[in-house]
């Protein structure tokens, strides 16, 4: 009896770490919102919701004429470059996972995995410099363009950028389905793919989710890769338009934007809009991942 009481103080205190690491977590998500609420707040209040996040022209600096701090340019860029990306990226990298996980020979999977992984450490700015030095004067030849950093182009990057995640945790989703599933199925007369597409996937549709929701945070969060191969112009968005993303016009703007002006101010705003958009999106996929479940 004394040796169990004394077991159970240690599992005691590393339920209380792991209690401590959990509440850590949720405090920093609740300290960024919060910081990010009181940081954009007042420049949306100083504009109105309405000219800030529904106005066209973002001319914080002009001197000639009235400073503008319209971002619908930036949220609509952000949209359509996020689920441009999504689109391209899920198809290739849901049917990679599937490969992987169920019909891949061991050398070639060890040497698709090892490529994928590879993939996941490259620096965002490496993906950008290639896109500009290939990708960029492609895109110009091919349509005739005066300049090929596009929406097009970022679209691309992004969507090869998100191949890891997707990748590698639906790979994790479908690898954790029973085989009695696929077996059952397999006995009632399904082929191996209508086994792997019709039982396997649907079972793992929740780590798929996770994986899309974690592909469209990299596309909606990026910066770095995406203002070298975008254009980075504050224009209404086209897929051979030059265009900036919520998270370049922050990026691009924040290191000269004086402090206490009303610019620098818009610019948490930015980031509190693209904070919310990222949130929803989690929301959204939750929502549908629990509707499917009921």
């Amino acid at each position: 009896m004394k040796a169990i009481a004394a077991g159970e103080h240690p599992e005691q205190a590393i339920g209380t770490v792991f209690l401590c690491c959990g509440i850590t977590a949720v405090g920093f998500v609740l300290c960024i919102s919060a910081y990010l609420v009181i940081a954009g707040m007042p420049a949306i209040r100083t504009l109105g919701a309405g000219p800030f996040l529904l106005g066209t022209i973002w001319q914080p600096t002009a001197s000639t004429v009235e400073p503008s701090y319209g971002i619908l340019p930036f949220i609509l860029t952000s949209l359509y470059g996020t689920v441009g990306a999504v689109l391209l990226g899920t198809p290739i990298g849901l049917l990679t996972a599937v490969f992987l996980a169920k019909t891949a020979p061991k050398r070639i999977g060890a040497l698709i995995r090892m490529a994928v992984e590879l993939l996941a450490g490259i620096p965002s700015v490496v993906y950008g410099l290639v896109g500009m030095i290939l990708l960029v004067p492609a895109i110009q030849n091919a349509f005739r363009l005066s300049s090929g950093a596009t929406l097009l182009a970022a679209v691309l990057v992004l969507s090869i950028m998100i191949l890891p995640s997707i990748v590698n945790v639906s790979v994790t989703a479908l690898t954790a389905v029973p085989k009695e599933y696929e077996e059952a199925s397999m006995a009632l007369g399904a082929t191996e793919m209508e086994t792997y597409f019709k039982v396997s996937l649907p079972a793992a549709k929740s780590g798929v989710a996770a994986s899309i929701v974690l592909g469209a945070g990299r596309a909606m969060g990026e910066a770095m890769a995406i203002i070298m191969v975008s254009g980075n112009v504050a224009n209404m968005p086209g897929p051979l338009k030059s265009v900036r993303f919520l998270t370049t016009a922050i990026a691009s703007e924040m290191s000269y934007a004086p402090f206490g002006s009303l610019q620098r101010d818009a610019l948490f705003s930015i980031g509190l809009v693209l904070f919310c958009f990222i949130m929803l999106i989690n929301v959204a996929l939750n929502l549908f991942v629990k509707g499917k479940r009921g």
